[in-house]
């Protein structure tokens, strides 16, 4: 018989994240007076990884990311899982260097052979980004669940964090949205093979164009989105700042085989919940947008801002790098909102 991975938990990739507000609850009486004067980057911001200096010009960061099965086969959900967490060090514009994994695995219905297959799809993108997988932790679980832990390494002068976005930049991303809509039409059996080839070759595209932006003074913030979905991690670029945000919804590209779910209302169920804690902060948003823009991506695409003065010149350079990449608005003096779509 076989074995279907979505089947064995209630969420989906990065659709199986805390919801924002219940992980604000969580973390709200953690903050510590101690300090550390190498931790240049740490928990204090919603950054994508932690960064520790080592020494003048140098930097170590350190994440990790898990999550329950997005597909079905165990070696793409291997892949995946190890695409989606090497992500966080490109997002720092950092160089992944190695990494560990962490496996969940419900040794009582799921057979060992398959959480090898995973083990080994994670050791095949390990093997793209140039790293090796060098040990990692098991343990026995209800839901299976894969991920890595990563160090990389950045100069710190490459340093890109998520929240220093300046007026007048321009938004970039780097693939199209729409992961969770086809993750979902996947566990419900809805998906053909054509559709679950084009899920499958974005979310185990490496972002290492990361590690390249990083070295452009003229890039001033980035990250990668994943599970809050678009509007969840812009908004995390524009808190706490003097600014608000500019965005074309023309510009902003969905996998074509995602659009006929839609109109079918077939989304991930924490779409619903980055809307319900996103939405007092967004202005545009009309019939069913936010099935789009709230959408849980799953080894989602970088989105990064340039100062417009270079705007010519981003677009040459990932051209020339063959990259995909959309403009996707403004960063703008802020406004009562934090986002416009227009």
């Amino acid at each position: 018989m076989e074995i279907k991975l979505t089947q064995f938990s209630k969420a989906s990739g990065c659709g199986c994240k805390i919801a924002p507000a219940v992980l604000e609850e969580i973390l709200n009486g953690c903050k510590t007076d101690l300090t550390y004067k190498n931790l240049l980057i740490g928990n204090d911001t919603k950054d994508d990884a932690a960064i520790y200096e080592i020494d003048e010009h140098n930097c170590i960061i350190s994440t990790t990311d898990f999550f329950t099965p997005i597909v079905d086969n165990a070696f793409d959900f291997g892949k995946i899982a190890a695409c989606n967490a090497i992500s966080d060090v490109y997002a720092m514009g950092g160089k992944p260097v190695m990494a560990v994994a962490i496996l969940g695995w419900p040794v009582d219905k799921i057979p060992a052979s398959l959480a090898q297959q995973v083990i080994k799809g994670a050791q095949h993108i390990c093997a793209l980004a140039g790293i090796p997988l060098a040990g990692g932790h098991s343990v026995d679980t209800q839901e299976p669940l894969f991920g890595l832990a990563v160090t990389g390494l950045v100069k710190k002068e490459h340093i890109k964090q998520n929240n220093t976005v300046k007026e007048n930049d321009v938004l970039f991303l780097t693939k199209p949205l729409g992961i969770g809509i086809l993750s979902t039409a996947l566990k419900r059996g809805l998906l053909n093979d054509n559709d679950y080839s084009l899920l499958l070759n974005e979310t185990t595209s490496l972002n290492k164009i990361g590690e390249k932006l990083g070295a452009l003074p003229y890039v001033n913030a980035m990250t990668d989105v994943t599970g809050f979905g678009f509007i969840g991690h812009l908004l995390e670029m524009l808190e706490n700042s003097a600014f608000s945000a500019e965005i074309f919804k023309d510009n902003i590209t969905l996998i074509e085989a995602a659009k006929p779910f839609i109109s079918q209302f077939i989304f991930p169920d924490n779409t619903t919940r980055n809307y319900n804690a996103q939405i007092k902060n967004v202005e545009g948003l009309t019939d069913l947008d936010f099935i789009k823009y709230c959408d849980p991506q799953t080894s989602g695409g970088l989105l990064f801002s340039v100062s417009k003065e270079y705007e010519n010149e981003m677009e040459d350079f990932l051209k020339t790098e063959k990259q995909f990449y959309a403009k996707v608005g403004n960063i703008v003096v802020k406004r009562e909102k934090a986002i416009y779509f227009t």
